[in-house]
């Protein structure tokens, strides 16, 4: 089954290059057990949350090592495909064809935790414009297609006739590695534009018709913060911690709604009671006057089966930990805790992993 709400034929992501990768480690102790490795990679959009739940967890528990490469979400599905991983992160769920060569070459199947809610947001680099400006779905396809190509575009100055926008160039920053940052993003452009959609697609990786890339949401952060006039977009965690200015997004309601843990979690609110059994939806152009519509939740894939009993353990005991515990810790980084409801539906789940 597709990831519901979403497209009925999502494209074969291609991987494109590897960000530097990110190393941390924590210490799990589980009573009883030796010290045991968990190794595992993928995603950068969670990759705050991800570091602070190790961070805090290997205070509790001081018997397994947790590492973590940050090396983008398609990476990540390589990497546990290829059985170099015992878990991955990413923000695309993988699709039927990616579920079926893990099959294929590992003999089993692999589950989908969805961890926390996120959001992509635009983030810009204008001199003298400090406000927050506003961008209409269409200014944002139209800048990313190539077709708005200047800050003082009639279309950008409509909706922001305060800002005093100056006629240069926009300079457009996308990731060039495979990334779940860039599925969310231009998932969401397939939704509000069929052009978008029959001319690009979406996935971890697409052929951008403009801009320049940039290794890693840090990259794409880094770039924007750097070039004059530029626009990107990266989780909001990153936005913050780089203290970028992010835009407002006009929703399906035609509200413009800033990222904020409270229009992230209106956006999911609509999917917490009938997300399908295998946690694959997409909640981008969400309804709801409140809900940010470039929102997404991001998962750890988990293989079905483990043969290393101590792994198996340790990975299971960190999952339940990272659904109770941790989700005490996701406001402190600007992502939006799971509903009730979904971690009910995970914990029984978890119960599958033999």
């Amino acid at each position: 089954m597709q990831p519901s709400q979403g497209h009925s034929s999502p494209p074969k992501r291609r991987l494109g290059s590897f960000c530097q990768p990110i190393f941390f480690a924590a210490l799990i102790p589980l009573s009883g057990y030796t010290q045991t490795l968990l190794v595992g990679g993928g995603a950068t959009f969670p990759y705050p949350i991800y570091a602070r739940w190790i961070s805090e967890y290997q205070k509790l528990h001081p018997d397994v090592e947790i590492q973590y490469d940050a090396l983008g979400s398609g990476a990540g599905i390589k990497e546990i495909t290829a059985g170099v991983f015992d878990f991955a992160g990413s923000d695309a769920p993988m699709d039927d064809a990616e579920l079926n060569e893990y099959r294929a070459k590992r003999g089993v199947g692999i589950l989908h935790f969805p961890t926390v809610i996120g959001a992509d947001v635009p983030i810009y680099n204008i001199p003298g414009v400090n406000v927050e400006l506003k961008f209409t779905p269409e200014v944002l396809v139209g800048i990313y297609l190539g077709e708005i190509t200047r800050w003082n575009d009639q279309a950008l100055t409509k909706v922001n006739p305060d800002a005093n926008l100056p006629n240069r160039e926009i300079v457009v920053a996308y990731r060039s590695d495979g990334s779940g940052t860039t599925y969310i993003w231009t998932d969401y452009l397939s939704k509000v534009s069929e052009k978008w959609d029959s001319e690009i697609g979406f996935g971890t990786t697409v052929p951008w018709p403009v801009g320049v890339g940039g290794h890693g949401n840090n990259g794409v952060a880094g770039l924007v913060k750097q070039t004059p006039y530029s626009i990107g977009y990266v989780e909001l965690a990153y936005a913050i911690s780089n203290k970028l200015t992010q835009g407002r997004v006009q929703n399906k309601e035609g509200e413009f709604v800033k990222a904020s843990l409270e229009s992230v979690t209106a956006a999911a609110a609509e999917y917490a009671q009938d997300m399908p059994e295998s946690f694959r939806v997409s909640i981008t152009d969400a309804p709801g006057r409140l809900a940010y519509p470039i929102s997404s939740f991001t998962w750890l894939l988990v293989p079905e089966k483990l043969n290393d009993k101590n792994k198996l353990a340790s990975l299971r005991d960190f999952l339940k930990w990272a659904l109770t515990d941790g989700q005490k810790l996701t406001d402190e980084l600007m992502y939006a805790p799971l509903p009730a409801a979904v971690i009910a539906r995970e914990e029984k789940i978890l119960s599958m992993l033999q």
